[in-house]
């Protein structure tokens, strides 16, 4: 037996299960202190030291190597189908857009017995898990704008789990997201997305197809949808009616077009198969969508939540995985610092005729200079001191302040043309976002719906509140009337408190399966493909 110091083991936490040799005893959580001072006094085997070791860096591998008493699990006859397991990941990576190589097939089909084949083994499986139950990339790492907080199961616990299955490759296979999404994502890059026309069918001709007119050039156009289930049968095939024309706007929505149900050379040429870089794009688009749902592997989305994806422009309510409300939404504009934010949190209240309290950045950048010029500018707002009373504008100076000395801040009361509408969604989080009603509702029929200061401007705010007050109100629409009513700001509590999530998903799929493209807004996944290709990921050589 060998004398050790390794301190480092008692930083990770390892003096609870490390043993003493002369007495048998374990550190418990209150002796670590203790355990600390004493390290010298332990003994370990030679073979236990270098695994200490070599597990040191990985606080993940040092808290399951520790609780299992630094003996290794993946040597001997016995221990065959967990590495058989971990040999069979490789192949079953690129369903996940995954590259094979991140799990190491060749060495692990190279490695034979000891220590340095324990340790691959190991690092192999540690990444696995952590790749399929978080992701591959950090969200913080891909913008600034992304603040999702991956939510990982501990990976001891993953570790032990694997250790102790019956069949060790199906329960590998059950870490990958099980959500109706992501297995739909994956069959769309498999290929079989539905969008794939069958070979032997004549092509149409390019032309610009609108409802009312007709031509011999219609009748494959038709023959070309309804073979990927967008039919729409007439008694002319070659009249552009309006049921072709609906029939050609869902499919132009699954194929990430503007579904205007006019059929132009751009629609054309997609469904001929002729972009062959725009297919590469969206493969691309899938494999990111895969990697955001790894993100996402922490969150309970059976229970009832709001999902806002953000380049969709759309807030959805659902409960138990189905859709039970969808509302058009406009986000933030495209500006670094105006772009809607991700992330995921509980909505608490609901605040009927608020008033909207003007934030800093809008006030100095924004109002001030125009009120430097014309002292009755924005007459809409109140100016605010300190201590929360009006002040009136003739006492204040504007010309002495600055945006950083500027004293006051501005506030909106309730009202019909209140900046908020009449009522907002609160979910407190550090960057001030919430969804809100609006004055300005000809925004919500543009395609393109980017216009905000970072707040998710909502559609149809009312059948909103009502959908989420219908958890605890017999007549949700009565109980949300009564304080609009009133006139005054009124805080309605939820209980039980309601999540919220909001995503960028630019490939999603729809209710159907359906899986639905949207333009890349703020260029947050592209950035997120660079950092994936970096790691090793391939698919097609078309480019963005």
């Amino acid at each position: 037996m060998r004398r050790i110091s390794l301190f480092a083991l008692f930083a990770l936490g390892l003096a609870s299960v490390i043993p003493l040799s002369a007495t048998g005893q374990t550190f418990g959580p209150a002796g670590r202190a203790a355990g600390a001072a004493l390290a010298p006094q332990l003994h370990f085997s030679a073979a236990e030291m270098l695994l200490a070791e070599a597990v040191a860096d990985s606080p993940d591998l040092a808290a399951f190597y520790g609780g299992n008493g630094l003996r290794p699990v993946f040597q001997g006859p016995q221990a065959e189908p967990l590495r058989a397991a971990l040999r069979g990941i490789g192949a079953e990576a690129p369903r996940h857009a995954i590259p094979a190589a991140r799990y190491q097939p060749d060495e692990l089909a190279r490695a034979g017995q000891g220590l340095e084949a324990e340790l691959l083994h190991a690092r192999v499986l540690l990444r696995y898990l952590r790749d399929m139950t978080g992701g591959m990339i950090r969200p913080q790492d891909v913008a600034p704008q992304i603040h999702r907080q991956v939510q990982r199961p501990p990976a001891a616990d993953l570790i032990r789990g694997f250790l102790d299955a019956a069949d060790p490759a199906a329960y590998l296979a059950g870490m990958a997201p099980r959500h109706p999404a992501y297995l739909a994502l994956q069959k769309a890059l498999s290929g079989d997305a539905g969008l794939t026309v069958p070979a032997h069918l004549p092509r149409a001709p390019e032309a610009l197809w609108r409802v009312g007119m007709a031509g011999a050039g219609v009748v494959p156009l038709r023959q070309r949808l309804a073979a990927i289930g967008f039919d729409a049968p007439a008694a002319d095939p070659g009249d552009y009616d309006a049921a072709l024309s609906e029939a050609v706007a869902r499919y132009q929505a699954a194929a990430g077009l503007p579904a205007d149900g006019v059929a132009g050379p751009q629609t054309i040429r997609r469904l001929n198969g002729d972009e062959a870089g725009r297919d590469d794009r969206r493969s691309r688009m899938i494999a990111v969508a895969l990697e955001r749902m790894r993100w996402m592997g922490g969150e309970d989305l059976q229970a009832r939540h709001i999902w806002v994806n953000i380049p969709e422009f759309r807030a959805r309510i659902f409960d138990g995985g189905q859709q039970v409300f969808d509302t058009r939404v406009v986000v933030g504009k495209t500006a670094g610092d105006l772009q809607t934010p991700e992330f995921s949190d509980q909505m608490e209240h609901l605040v009927v005729n608020p008033r909207w309290n003007v934030p800093r950045s809008i006030t100095v950048k924004e109002y001030l200079p125009l009120l430097k010029a014309n002292r009755n500018a924005v007459s809409h707002l109140d100016i605010i001191d300190s201590r929360g009373r009006v002040v009136p504008r003739a006492s204040i100076d504007f010309s002495r302040y600055t945006a950083a000395s500027f004293p006051y801040r501005m506030q909106q009361k309730p009202s019909d043309d209140n900046a908020l509408g009449l009522v907002k969604f609160i979910f407190p989080n550090p960057w001030n976002i919430y969804l809100h009603d609006t004055p300005t509702k000809h925004l919500f029929g543009n395609r393109v719906r980017a216009y905000s200061h970072g707040c998710v401007r909502v559609g149809d705010p009312f059948d909103l509140a009502a959908e989420i007050l219908s958890q605890q109100s017999d007549d949700p629409r009565a109980m949300f009337q009564r304080a609009l009513s009133g006139g005054r700001e009124t805080w309605l509590a939820l209980t039980p408190k309601l999540p919220v999530h909001l995503v960028y998903f630019t490939a999603f799929p729809d209710e159907t399966g359906q899986i639905r493209f949207h333009d890349d807004i703020y260029g947050r996944d592209a950035a997120l493909w660079r950092q994936l290709a970096a790691v090793g990921l391939e698919l097609g050589g078309g480019k963005d």
